[in-house]
């Protein structure tokens, strides 16, 4: 039988006023494996409650299938996964993006990848995290009459990425329930504004205009109540030079900088500020996006 297996990189929504649009790549994976059985359905590698067909790499794999009107057959799926899960760095994303690419690998890859990004896209309901998690790099993507079109922005290589990841979770419903239906049109201008800054500063390195530029209007004032400790931790990230903002919808928060001492600086204070514990991730930029690593 046909075996393959599917290397997803985490990925970081929003970058602070690229609300639902901004999304860029990082160096931390969830591999998946898909090998066709004769029949039947297996999961392993995940907690019990996600072995059933509602696994959303099982849901991707199928729509994929569907796409081609390939014949569903059979499936062992193993995940192995080191993104954190419901911590705002692509969890779900990794696995909907596994699945339509595991289908696609197995079955000739009838589809180009703009055709997965239109499968699992209708299943995630926006592609901020699917974009990079496909493409990699640095993406902006939208949706347009129902289809999602994205497309890459150069990134200057000397961005380090370090996440905060807190050791308890925010689903992503959590954090949606809390923003406005309506926002000020000030609040959009100051997002369109400081969002078009955003690109740049990451295109040129520019760690000032960065700073300035990752402030946001739309999202994350409402979020930051979910998430013990957040003023405290930005307070202290801002006294580095580093920028600073939510990935996704939270609670893991980022910083981007490039210090290379920025994790040892923060080290020697954040747990000490905190009532949380704090994972700290150094990551770097995810330029190749997600891909084949094992056929048989």
């Amino acid at each position: 039988m046909k075996r393959v297996t599917i290397r997803v990189p985490a990925t970081t929504a929003n970058l602070g006023p690229g609300f639902d649009a901004f999304g860029c790549a990082l160096s931390l994976y969830t591999d998946v494996t898909f090998e066709e059985t004769d029949a039947g359905l297996e999961i392993t590698g995940c907690d019990e409650a996600f072995t059933g067909p509602d696994n959303l790499a099982y849901v991707a794999y199928c729509a994929a299938l569907a796409t081609m009107s390939e014949e569903l057959r059979g499936v062992k799926i193993h995940i192995d996964a080191h993104i954190p899960v419901c911590r705002g760095l692509g969890s779900s994303a990794a696995l909907l993006v596994a699945g339509a690419m595991g289908a696609n690998a197995l079955r000739g890859n009838k589809l180009s990848t703009q055709g997965l990004l239109n499968i699992t896209n209708a299943m995630e309901g926006h592609p901020d995290n699917l974009a990079p998690a496909f493409y990699g790099g640095l993406t902006a993507s939208m949706v347009d009459n129902g289809l999602p079109v994205c497309v890459n922005f150069p990134l200057h290589p000397d961005w380090e990425f370090l996440a905060l990841v807190p050791d308890f979770d925010l689903p992503t419903t959590k954090a949606r329930a809390v923003l406005p239906e309506q926002v000020s049109r000030g609040d959009a201008i100051y997002n369109i504004s400081h969002g078009a800054l955003v690109l740049k500063a990451l295109e040129l390195g520019d760690e000032k205009l960065l700073r300035n530029a990752m402030q946001d209007r739309l999202h994350q004032k409402y979020r930051k109540s979910l998430i013990p400790d957040y003023e405290k931790i930005e307070s202290l990230v801002r006294t580095t030079g580093a920028a600073f903002c939510l990935s996704g919808a939270g609670p893991t928060l980022l910083c981007i900088t490039q210090d290379e001492r920025l994790e040892e600086k923060l080290a020697q204070k954040l747990d000490a500020l905190t009532t949380a514990n704090w994972q700290m991730l150094p990551l770097h930029i995810e330029f190749q996006g997600a891909r084949v690593i094992a056929s048989e």
